[in-house]
């Protein structure tokens, strides 16, 4: 299986973006191509059709390439649920919660072996790999024990493109310091340079590229123009500054309130909102910012009873209950979800390490929520039980999630039916709705129809639906085109094999 590894001079300067063009690329052409990250921190998953949680970057490579995301194209998730502390996903499957110290001391063997592994089983599947790195490969206090970088590219054997990004200024000592660090052989992989977020007038860096070459003696394979509006979720922690920043209040429109949580997870679930002209994200953080917006959306939590405690603190808690009480409308998706309920129990120690620690929740709704050891991590599929105006009823999405929430009366409404069963709460009027399932507002019918009753309360026109599906395929062959207008993808399989046929002359 041919290869390609795509490291970065640090965080944030574009890996994933490049790596999502590249899998569009080479689908394109006719490669089978995966992705492959051999670690992933991020509370941004994603489940596989087998059950299985892997890093939401590359569900979305994936797709990209149109092939279905598996396990083995992210071995190892670490999802943070404190400063300290991060749950480690392992194949999949959850295995425990630890410490920066403790996962590098206790877990580099077995992490090794399961990135070798997922990297044969691709090789059974795939004719191609582009494989992400994570942060630097040049973190000299980590690099005894790094599974991300280097090791990777070694393992896979794979060469390695070093993407720097122009922007953020100090492009060219980020290109020096990094190489420079690099050992010999390290250093004999990297097979070309990458400029990436590049603004202005291409002609102007000419000088920079040839400075590059000759002081550096590696070539300079593309300078990437800055693409700001490309609808592509953006990877990791930085998915959120991706949605904070598309996010501006515009006039003559809808005013959504995001309650903006701590360790918030999933929150790709509102990019769709995004592609509505009308709608503007407000990312809210204290109870005087709140005021009355057209909705409150409460998203996913990794801890559910430190976000009681933070909306307590912040003065939100009275203020999403006070908008409730008001008439005020509130979705809560999973760990939003079990925060309108009555109370929240962490019956096994799985939220907070405290066996048996009860907290009340915003009570909206009479439910109780019990944190168990087992993790739910399911794709679903199901009806909306609301909304007869909509075509299609049937809603699909995934969930992943370790309470367990039930009902305290027999009055409570069942907002969807889900893999057969009832699910999630649907207030009077559709004024509370509170789900497990992730995905929720990437069903287009089900988005406008919600949309439509918070533009008629407000005196909107009613609007049509908008496909936010056609806008993400229509979004990676924009990617795949940008990119490929600088990246000449034919002479970058010609230097994989120039630098394959190297190491077996070395060999």
């Amino acid at each position: 299986m041919r290869g390609i590894m795509i490291q970065g001079t640090s965080s944030d300067v574009g890996k994933s973006i490049i790596c999502t063009a590249l899998c569009r690329i080479l689908y394109n052409q006719g490669i089978k191509v995966a992705p492959f990250k051999s670690q992933n921190m991020s509370n941004n998953s994603y489940v596989t059709a087998s059950q299985e949680e892997i890093g939401r970057a590359q569900g979305i490579q994936a797709e990209a390439a149109n092939v279905k995301a598996t396990v083995f194209m992210n071995p190892i998730l670490l999802k943070p649920s404190s400063d300290q502390e991060s749950e480690i996903v392992l194949l999949g499957r959850r295995q425990h919660t630890s410490t920066g110290a403790d996962y590098r001391r206790d877990f580099y063997e077995k992490g090794l072996e399961a990135i070798s592994y997922s990297l044969a089983e691709l090789k059974k599947e795939f004719e191609f790999v582009v494989i992400e790195g994570a942060g630097s490969p040049v973190e000299m206090n980590l690099n005894d024990k790094e599974l991300v970088n280097m090791k990777v590219a070694e393992v896979a054997n794979v060469p390695v493109i070093l993407v720097a990004d122009i922007d953020r200024g100090g492009v060219f000592a980020s290109i020096a310091g990094t190489l420079s660090l690099l050992s010999k052989e390290e250093r004999s992989r990297v097979i070309g340079v990458v400029i990436n977020k590049f603004r202005g007038d291409r002609a102007l860096f000419t000088s920079g590229e040839k400075w590059i070459e000759e002081h550096l003696n590696i070539p300079v394979l593309a300078v990437i123009p800055h693409l700001p509006d490309l609808r592509i979720e953006a990877e990791d922690s930085l998915a959120l500054d991706h949605l904070k920043k598309h996010s501006s209040l515009k006039r003559d429109s809808l005013d959504i309130a995001v309650i903006n949580l701590p360790y918030v997870s999933n929150h790709t679930d509102l990019e769709p909102l995004l592609s509505e002209e009308d709608v503007s994200l407000r990312f809210v953080q204290r109870g005087e910012e709140l005021g009355y917006p057209d909705a409150v959306i409460l998203p996913g939590t990794k801890s559910t009873i430190s976000a009681v405690n933070w909306l307590l603190d912040t003065k939100l808690f009275e203020a999403i209950q006070a908008y409730e009480k008001d008439g005020g409308y509130v979705v809560g998706i999973c760990g939003g979800y079990q925060l309108i309920g009555q109370s929240i129990i962490d019956t096994a120690g799985t939220d907070t390490g405290a066996a048996g620690k009860m907290v009340n929740g915003l009570g909206l709704c009479p439910l109780e929520t019990q944190f168990m050891k087992d993790k739910t991590t399911i794709q679903s599929t199901g009806e909306l039980l609301h909304y007869p105006e909509i075509n299609s009823q049937t809603i699909s999405g995934y969930e992943i999630h370790l309470g367990n929430t039930i009902c305290l009366t027999d009055d409570v409404v069942p907002f969807l039916k889900l893999n057969g069963k009832h699910e999630g709460v649907y207030g009077e009027d559709g004024r509370v709705i509170g789900t497990y399932l992730h995905h929720l507002y990437f069903h287009d019918e089900w988005r406008n129809a919600w949309l439509n009753q918070l533009r008629e309360n407000k005196g909107f026109d009613k609007r049509e639906v908008v496909s936010y599906e056609a806008i993400r395929r229509q979004a990676y062959d924009q990617l795949a085109e940008a990119v490929s207008k600088e990246l000449d993808i034919n002479n970058l399989i010609n230097r994989i094999e120039m630098w394959e046929k190297n190491q077996h002359g070395n060999d």
